[in-house]
Formats: C-alpha cells, sequence, structure tokens
C-alpha cells in the first residue's frame, strides 16, 4: 500500500512540476563605461572621500558637516536604508523554524437539547484549559526562501549606495551653493567700484553741460549707466541672498544657524581625469552599484519565483497539555502530544506561479535596462564636465590676455590724464574696461570652480564600495 502511496505522490509532483520554467543564464553586465572616442589628459587621482577639504575653506567644511547631521535629505536616505535593513529581517525570520506557545482557558455551558444532554454527564458547567507548545519547520531544498533572504540582502546594499549617492549630491550642492555665493560677494564688489567709477563719469558730465562744453544728452548716457549698474548691484545681492536660503534648507538649519559666511577668494582649480576611467569609474560611482545590486536582487527573486514550482515539505510537532479540571492540567494523563508533516504542491493555481515568474523576468530586464542607463549617464556627466573645465581654462587664457590689455589701457590713460592731455573720462572710461574683464574673468573662475565640483560628483565623490558583487567578473549587457 505505501508503494502505491509513494507512486501517487510521484505522480503528483511530476504534474505540478510540468510547467516548471527553465532555469535562467546569469545576467551578464559591462564593466565599462561608455566613453569611447572621448580624448582627457589623464594621470589624475580620483576624488578623497572628503573630497571638498582640497579648496581649504573652513566654512565649507563645517556646512557639510553640520549637513551630514541634520538634513532632511539624508534623513530620507538613511530611513530607505533602514527599512531595507528590516527587509533583511523579515526574510531571513520566514526561512527559520517557527515556535508558538498558546494557553487557553474557556468556561462553558452544555445545552439542555444538544448532543451530549448534562442530565447524562451530570454537569450542565464545564471548564476547558490547553497549554502548547507548537514547533514548525519548512525544508528549503530548492532554495527558495534563500533566495529571498539574498534578495533582501541585495536590496539593503542598494539602499546603501543610495545611501552614499545622496551624500555625494548633498556635499556637491553645498560646495556650488557655497562657492555662488563667494563669486556674487566678490561680483558685488567690483561693481560698487563700477558703479563709483560711472558716477565720477557722471559728475563730470553734468558740470561740462552746466558750463556748456558738452550737450545733455552726455548726462543722460551716464544717468543710464548709472541706472544699469545698479540694477545689475540689485540683481547680485538678490542672487547672494537666495544661496544662502539655498544653503539653509541644504543644511537643515535656519539662516540664522549657518556659520558666519565671510566672503574670500575664489580656490584655484587645476587637474586631470584619473587613469583608467572608463573601467574603474564603476567600481567608484555608489549609483552604478546601487544598479547593480538591484539586478542582483532581481535575479535572486527569479530564483525564488522559479522555486514556488517545487513542493513544500512542512514538518509540525505540538507539545499539549489538555484538561477540564484545571487542577489536573499538569499530569501526566493531560499530554496531548502530536507530530505531521505535510507537502503542499501547487497544481492548478490560474497561473499566478507563471505570472509571478513572467514578473520576475521582466523585472530583471527593468533593473538591466536602469543599470545601462546609469552607466550612459555616467559617462556623460565625465565628458561633459571635464570638457567643460577644458573648454573654461582655454577661455580663461584667453581672457587673461584681455585683462592684461585693459589694466595696461588703464595705465597709460592715467598717464595721459596726468600729463594733461586727456581728458579724466578717458581714464575712467579705461577703469570700467579693466574692471570689466576683471568681472568676466571671475565669472570664468566660478564656472570652473562649479565645474570641478559637478567633476568631483561624477568621479563618484570618494566612493568605495564596501561588498563584493556576485557579478562584478560579467562583461556584457543582456539577461
Amino acid at each position: 500500500m505505501s508503494r502505491y502511496a509513494l507512486a501517487a505522490a510521484m505522480a503528483l509532483i511530476g504534474v505540478g512540476c510540468a510547467g516548471l520554467p527553465p532555469k535562467q543564464k546569469p545576467v551578464t553586465l559591462s564593466t565599462t563605461v561608455p566613453l569611447d572616442g572621448f580624448e582627457a589628459t589623464a594621470g589624475g587621482t580620483w576624488p578623497a572621500a572628503e573630497w571638498w577639504k582640497q579648496y581649504h575653506d573652513a566654512t565649507l567644511d563645517q556646512l557639510i558637516e553640520l549637513a551630514v547631521g541634520s538634513s532632511p535629505t539624508l534623513a530620507t536616505a538613511h530611513a530607505r536604508f533602514d527599512s531595507a535593513r528590516q527587509s533583511v529581517k523579515i526574510a531571513g525570520a520566514a526561512a527559520g523554524a517557527h515556535i508558538d506557545a498558546s494557553a487557553d482557558f474557556e468556561r462553558q455551558r452544555l445545552s439542555d437539547n444538544g448532543l451530549f444532554p448534562p442530565q447524562l454527564l451530570g454537569f450542565n458547567w464545564y471548564n476547558q484549559a490547553d497549554l502548547g507548545l507548537q514547533a514548525s519547520y519548512t525544508f528549503d531544498w530548492w532554495g527558495k526562501q534563500r533566495d529571498a533572504v539574498d534578495a533582501a540582502v541585495d536590496q539593503a546594499h542598494a539602499a546603501q549606495a543610495d545611501r552614499s549617492a545622496a551624500g555625494l549630491t548633498l556635499a556637491s550642492t553645498i560646495a556650488d551653493t557655497y562657492f555662488g555665493w563667494q563669486a556674487d560677494e566678490a561680483r558685488i564688489s567690483l561693481a560698487r567700484e563700477r558703479a563709483a567709477l560711472i558716477e565720477q563719469e557722471r559728475s563730470i558730465a553734468a558740470a561740462r553741460v552746466k558750463a556748456d562744453l558738452d550737450a545733455p544728452d552726455d548726462t543722460h548716457r551716464a544717468e543710464l549707466a548709472a541706472a544699469a549698474e545698479r540694477e545689475q548691484i540689485a540683481g547680485l545681492e538678490g542672487s547672494a541672498t537666495l544661496r544662502v536660503v539655498a544653503l539653509a534648507a541644504l543644511v537643515g538649519r535656519s539662516m540664522a544657524e549657518l556659520p558666519p559666511l565671510k566672503a574670500k577668494p575664489l580656490p584655484a582649480v587645476s587637474g586631470t581625469l584619473p587613469d583608467n576611467v572608463k573601467i574603474d569609474l564603476i567600481s567608484r560611482r555608489a549609483d552604478i552599484i546601487a544598479s547593480r545590486w538591484r539586478v542582483e536582487a532581481a535575479e535572486r527573486n527569479l530564483d525564488a519565483a522559479r522555486a514556488e514550482f517545487y513542493p513544500d515539505v512542512t514538518i509540525n510537532a505540538l507539545v499539549g497539555l489538555s484538561s477540564i479540571d484545571v487542577g489536573r492540567l499538569i499530569e501526566y494523563g493531560s499530554r496531548v502530544p502530536q507530530a505531521g508533516a505535510a507537502v503542499h504542491l501547487p497544481i492548478f493555481d490560474a497561473g499566478r506561479l507563471k505570472a509571478r515568474y513572467g514578473a520576475s523576468q521582466s523585472a530583471i530586464d527593468a533593473a538591466v535596462a536602469n543599470y545601462q542607463d546609469t552607466l550612459v549617464g555616467a559617462a556623460r556627466e565625465v565628458a561633459t564636465q571635464a570638457s567643460m573645465r577644458a573648454q573654461l581654462t582655454a577661455q580663461r587664457a584667453q581672457r587673461l590676455l584681455q585683462a592684461d590689455a585693459a589694466r595696461q589701457l588703464q595705465s597709460d590713460a592715467a598717464a595721459r590724464v596726468r600729463q594733461g592731455v586727456s581728458d579724466p573720462r578717458t581714464e575712467l572710461s579705461a577703469a570700467e574696461s579693466s574692471n570689466g574683464q576683471s568681472d568676466a574673468l571671475l565669472q570664468l573662475d566660478a564656472a570652473a570652480l562649479s565645474a570641478d565640483i559637478a567633476l568631483q560628483r561624477a568621479l563618484g565623490g570618494g566612493y568605495e564600495n564596501p561588498q563584493q558583487l556576485a557579478n562584478s567578473h560579467t562583461t556584457t549587457a543582456t539577461p
């Protein structure tokens, strides 16, 4: 008889596993960033973990330190990571043995018209006390629970990388905003100097018009230039104020709680790309690492979905006591032990398992597509910022020549004024031109600094992956 039961069980297993999909090959991912054809000077170094300290600005260091402790952006990233860690614990708990304790006590009256009349039993009311300890364990022969745990761990690693990426974005945005404020303050100072020069021109023009030496048009032109310069100053002051507001929001503090901001010269930037950017950038970018972890998590979920087609085998055991007399509950005769085993095999489920398996396959496709998109985005950022920095360096060299020429013109005009062979307005005009060249040079320096900060972010900001990826050896990009 047992042989027939075994044959029937095997037949059921065969029927249940008939729709088992074939095992998928591991996903392989590209291990190079698409930077073919991009030429840039190499020989540089990768950013340090605290890359912003290369600018040697104590105020910037303090702002970023405050942001790490109180920024709502980082708090959100921390919360996502903590949630992912709890998911690992939940998945791990589902994979282990389960032991439950129970205790029940009931007092019940027997119906006079029930199956067992009280007259026959000799009582109407009775007590029922039960005490039990139940244990169950499901064998993970097909790796379903293990794959679920691995998927949760991979998602936690992805969330950890996302947290690092959020920290890098926050630090780079603070640095860019802070140095933008410094540039605004420096430009305001230049604009005020220029406004003073224009005011001197206006005074000279007014005096000459009053003396009937010039037409009133000269006064109007001077007033127009002065008003335009005041507008420029107002715009720069408004921009500086908005940057302070942005800094407060980024740090997560009020404007009054920010450290004192003092105008300083912008730091100089110079540098080259690290060697082997095309290959090493993958391990240096937190967003790329996070996308790779999500591909691995999707693979583990697919394995778990495939394991659903196999039968589950569970064993159960109960150690219990039951008695209608509470005083005799713990006697040896009140024991009610129980043991058993169960096999669960889905045969007809209206396509639920196949649908879940198909959804898991689609999740892998989406994760791989996201990985490729992240790679392309990383290549674009590196190429864009490196090219921008090179362009600004070339522009600055030419702007320096213009600034030197403007200063020489100013010096020559001043000499002619001292010799009494030229109108003072000639010197003032040359000084305005020199001031304008200084302002243009300052804007190039600010843009170069902003591009350098963006390049630090594009190169990963000193990130290093603390975990080893299972797919670190793979070289192509299709599932």
